[in-house]
């Protein structure tokens, strides 16, 4: 427990840092960027896209807090550059925990596919799937069980295929000692 708490606290003395604030702003103008021309909607509900990267990125460069306020100002960003129906807090919920949990799993820890993989996968579980079926029952009364087999497929084909893109990201990367240098 005392691990968890010393990585909050990390994480929030990385907000301190002037060239930790430069990157985690550019993260999100990239994390937009990506939203809006790297994606493919594929049906209302269903989007395909890498701007999970700068969030990912964010979170295991400078951890859960600095990772979960990227998350959530970079969905009031999204939403107030491009609104896609009614705002919600309870998406932005969904952006922030997602890159919480990866700065938990991924931050100051060697990155390897299993690891990369796992964080995706819990994400996957816990946000993707268990917290966007309650927000979809709770904000538009969508039965759990016509959300749930979509978004579990949706997710059984995206956690491997992000965990592959995101693993070779973070290779590249630590090629060029980005790691080494921000540490």
């Amino acid at each position: 427990m005392n691990k968890l708490k010393q990585q909050f606290v990390d994480s929030y003395r990385e907000l301190k840092k002037p060239n930790t604030l430069v990157l985690l702003a550019l993260l999100i103008a990239l994390g937009i960027v990506l939203d809006y021309f790297g994606s493919i909607q594929v049906t209302e509900n269903v989007k395909i896209g890498i701007s999970f990267v700068a969030n990912q990125l964010a979170a295991a460069l400078f951890g859960p807090v600095a990772g979960g306020i990227m998350g959530g100002i970079g969905d009031v960003l999204k939403f107030i550059i491009k609104p896609t129906g009614a705002f919600s807090i309870l998406w932005t919920l969904n952006a922030i925990v997602g890159p919480v949990i990866y700065g938990i799993m991924l931050y100051k820890k060697k990155m390897t596919f299993i690891r990369i993989f796992a964080s995706k996968a819990v994400v996957a579980v816990i946000v993707n799937i268990g917290m966007h079926c309650c927000w979809m029952y709770l904000l538009y009364g969508k039965a759990l069980m016509a959300v749930l087999p979509t978004k579990c497929v949706q997710q059984l084909i995206q956690v491997p295929i992000q965990s592959v893109i995101f693993y070779l990201f973070v290779k590249a990367l630590e090629k060029t000692k980005v790691f080494k240098q921000l540490g």
